[in-house]
């Protein structure tokens, strides 16, 4: 590691907040140093209180800060990046584990140009299938990854996950972007604490006219959920939703127009008339029974993140038969 200065080699500042699973962390910690690129700081911050957290922390020459709140994405991430002293700041899930030592350099080489906002990596489950390969608004439901669950070695729909480009959001899990351009956009919204946060974060970017970019470069190993259980909150989820309710709507402005959106990827075979509740996009045929079934389809959304959004669909169906039997 170095603090160091050099015009043709930022500072880059690694911010990774973490609950104190030492079994993620340390991995994580001893991936980074392998790094290819050494002018970086790392910058940890504890959210768990643990003694045995404390002294491993401790006998890290990395800088460490303590947040002794309850969990909040966005407030412990805009707290770190005060103490951050790279011009760009990398932020880090601590259930990630590098794989391509160039990764700083291949996110830089796109976040050092004046018209991009963020930058996103590709990120693979432990089984080698993607993880994330850039996020997809209005697909699949209000947000979805990119190509989630496809084998590490395949091209993708027209060789997307091998290509640099556009698109409309990175996960937080593993995001670089200028300190400058974080702090004028006032960083994370702090009213977002498990949900849509980063998402929120690149498409305010996005309507401040910089581009967010997604490189297969930067690879990373990601657990997912595994140093904190899956959260989901609807009032989050509302607020986001009514944030951006036309831009969902409208459809991702980067995905074919000719594929579907109730099942990524694949073929459109009608006219897809989509609608949005408040959590969730539906079919217009089904908008009418979803007013009345407000409850049902919150929980319908969790079914959703644990199990996808075909076993959604069916237990919707499941629940229209039994409404008739009744």
């Amino acid at each position: 590691m170095s603090s160091e200065l050099n015009s043709n080699k930022p500072l880059v500042s690694i911010v990774i907040p973490t609950a104190g699973n030492l079994e993620l962390l340390k991995p994580c910690i001893e991936s980074i140093a392998k790094s290819s690129y050494k002018n970086y700081e790392v910058i940890i911050i504890d959210n768990s209180r643990k003694e045995g957290t404390g002294r491993y922390l401790g006998s890290l020459k990395h800088k460490v800060l303590f947040y002794n709140e309850p969990f909040n994405f966005a407030k412990i991430n805009n707290f770190a990046v005060r103490y951050a002293k790279g011009g760009h700041v990398i932020f880090l899930n601590d259930d990630t584990q590098v794989i391509s030592p160039d990764w700083i350099e291949r996110m830089l080489e796109h976040s050092v140009k004046p018209t991009v906002g963020a930058v996103g990596a590709l990120l693979f489950y432990l089984n080698d299938t993607i993880q994330h390969a850039g996020v997809l608004i209005g697909v699949g439901g209000i947000a979805s990854h990119a190509f989630e669950g496809v084998g590490r070695n395949e091209l993708g729909y027209k060789g997307l996950v091998q290509t640099v480009r556009e698109c409309s959001a990175v996960t937080g899990a593993c995001l670089m972007m200028k300190k400058s351009l974080f702090e004028q956009v006032g960083g994370f919204d702090e009213k977002l604490a498990f949900s849509f946060n980063d998402v929120d974060l690149c498409l305010r970017l996005r309507g401040k006219g910089y581009l967010i970019i997604y490189t297969p470069y930067a690879q990373l190993y990601h657990h997912g959920t595994a140093s904190r259980p899956y959260t989901e909150d609807n009032e989050e989820i509302r607020y986001f939703v009514k944030r951006w309710h036309d831009l969902i709507l409208k459809g991702d402005p980067y995905y074919d127009q000719e594929l579907s959106r109730m099942k990524p990827f694949e073929s459109k075979i009608d006219e897809e008339k989509l609608m949005l509740t408040d959590i969730r996009l539906v079919d217009e045929s089904e908008q009418g029974i979803s007013k009345k079934i407000r409850k049902y389809v919150e929980v319908s959304n969790k079914i959703r993140k644990r199990h996808g959004t075909m076993r959604v669909i069916a237990e919707f169906l499941r629940f229209l038969r039994k409404q008739r039997l009744q």
